[in-house]
């Protein structure tokens, strides 16, 4: 699995609107901002928002008071339905139905197609635990921690 710049873009986008969730609230320029804060071209953001929004993963309100917002609790929302919707399956080569085959036809490969299977397995299994509260959660940690590391003095 190799994650896209798509699927970086909208990984930092949900990021983003998951600052915003416990504010409820819809921003005039939000997609603007997010574009600005975030260096995602706004085009390609566009894009992106639309492919999030067909996904069920965002919603948007038009108007003076209009933007985008997470369409569900960030604690609802993990990486790997986000990875699979943006850049599709999480699996090295092809899914994880078609190594299974070639695993079970037994082809001289299938040792190599049954690591790569299991390579998949605990990739999907770290994304699919790991929420946008998580991610949030462990960004405001780093965060905490790189200002406290910034504050010691060494003699």
């Amino acid at each position: 699995m190799k994650l896209s710049k798509r699927g970086e873009y909208s990984l930092r986008a949900l990021l983003s609107l998951t600052y915003a969730y416990s504010s409820n609230a819809f921003c005039s320029n939000q997609l603007r901002l997010i574009s600005e804060k975030e260096d995602i071209p706004y085009k390609f953001l566009e894009q992106i928002m639309s492919a999030l929004k067909h996904g069920g993963l965002v919603k948007s309100q038009k108007g003076k008071n209009g933007g985008y917002s997470l369409a569900k609790p960030p604690e609802k929302i993990n990486l790997g339905e986000v990875i699979r919707l943006i850049d599709g399956p999480l699996a090295p080569t092809g899914n994880a139905e078609e190594i299974r085959g070639v695993i079970q036809r037994g082809e001289r490969t299938a040792g190599i197609y049954s690591v790569l299977l299991d390579v998949r397995n605990a990739i999907a299994d770290i994304l699919d635990h790991t929420t946008l509260a998580d991610v949030y959660q462990r960004t405001l940690e780093l965060s905490r921690d790189r200002r406290e590391q910034s504050g010691m003095y060494y003699i």
